[in-house]
């Protein structure tokens, strides 16, 4: 089982523990070396242009770190496709997903009950640890968008309000283009390929067939019952927190916690938790407190459950400070970056594009080794 501790200093030290040759070979299998900074990336704790810099500084060879990188990089693809397109990331994207049979999630999913061994302890994991291997969340997507004929969406809201690592623009992006709404082609993988990558020895299963027999398979009658999407989870209940109403206010949230931010200046902090925003994009108990359980990171800090309005009413909006997110466009005050591994900005309509750009920009630094 995998856990995500929440102090710095544990988390600093992850960073300190990647290690880019093992995971560029073994990142796709179930316990590959994988670097676990996903959820930290996530909630804003650290960005990925941090994670790059610790890269540089081994002076390893770019041949060494280039997947690894890569990797990163497409975070700050999806990030990018999100600020550029905003509510359409929550629509079939390039074109209309089909076939589509319903729009709710396969039961047999969401009670780890697919047949599917390694799905479905996979399932179970992310239930306790909030975390679900990469490669297995595609093979969770390929089976309720292309196998079970469900549209993406809701199955992306149950999986991101389970994830630790839950980011609006990687998860629903990621499953569009498992299904074919956001990329050329729907991806499939079948039995042989869950079980090489997660050691099992499966056989019989539904997706015991080739490859060449995806296309026309029926929808399995275990897959046929499906259930809408539901979350539980209950916002702190706190009072307003004594506020200053002149002073410099840091505003943190969901997506931005970051303990390095204005670290040691003399400011306000809060930790703005909006019912609306969880409304919209609601999570489960056990991500909000991580989420929590992070802040403590914050010296300081101080919680504060209500609306962006509320809060202006207890803080003149100019003294409002926070960082830019496509989440955040209602806010007002001053609005700062975040940070991007490269200067690389707006839509580009497939990754490698991106990259290529970003792979030009890395190379002129100079500790970018040959």
């Amino acid at each position: 089982m995998h856990s995500f501790p929440t102090k710095l200093t544990a988390i600093e030290q992850r960073i300190q523990e990647i290690e880019p040759v093992k995971y560029a070979s073994t990142r796709n299998f179930k316990d590959g070396a994988v670097t676990r900074l996903s959820p930290y990336i996530s909630r804003g704790v650290i960005s990925t242009k941090q994670v790059l810099d610790h890269i540089y500084s081994l002076q390893l060879p770019s041949s060494q770190t280039e997947k690894l990188i890569q990797e990163l990089a497409w975070r700050d693809y999806w990030q990018q496709i999100w600020i550029s397109k905003r509510e359409v990331i929550f629509q079939d994207l390039k074109q209309i997903q089909t076939p589509v049979s319903n729009w709710k999630i396969p039961q047999t999913v969401i009670q780890a009950k697919t047949g599917i061994e390694a799905v479905d302890q996979a399932i179970l994991e992310l239930y306790e640890t909030g975390y679900m291997h990469n490669h297995m969340r595609m093979y969770v997507a390929s089976i309720c968008c292309n196998i079970a004929q469900s549209h993406w969406l809701e199955p992306a809201r149950w999986l991101y309000s389970h994830l630790l690592d839950g980011d609006l623009a990687s998860n629903h992006l990621s499953w569009q283009w498992v299904a074919g709404s956001n990329s050329s082609k729907k991806y499939y993988a079948n039995q042989s390929n869950i079980n090489k990558y997660f050691q099992s020895d499966q056989e019989g299963t539904f997706l015991d067939v080739d490859y060449a027999d995806f296309e026309g398979l029926k929808i399995p009658s275990i897959l046929k019952d499906t259930v809408p999407f539901k979350a539980e989870f209950k916002l702190p209940e706190v009072g307003n927190p004594p506020l200053d109403s002149s002073s410099a206010t840091l505003v943190y949230n969901y997506y931005n916690l970051d303990p390095y931010w204005y670290q040691g200046e003399n400011v306000q902090r809060v930790l703005l938790l909006e019912p609306s925003f969880f409304g919209k994009y609601p999570i489960q108990q056990k991500c909000l407190d991580f989420a929590l359980g992070l802040s403590h990171n914050i010296s300081g800090i101080q919680v504060f459950v209500g609306e962006y309005a509320d809060l202006m009413k207890l803080v003149e909006p100019k003294n409002l400070i926070f960082k830019e997110h496509p989440t955040n466009l209602h806010y007002q005050g001053k609005e700062e970056p975040r940070d991007w591994m490269s200067s690389v900005k707006g839509y580009y309509p497939s990754f490698f594009a991106f990259w290529k750009r970003c792979k030009k920009e890395f190379s002129r630094n100079a500790d970018f080794v040959k």
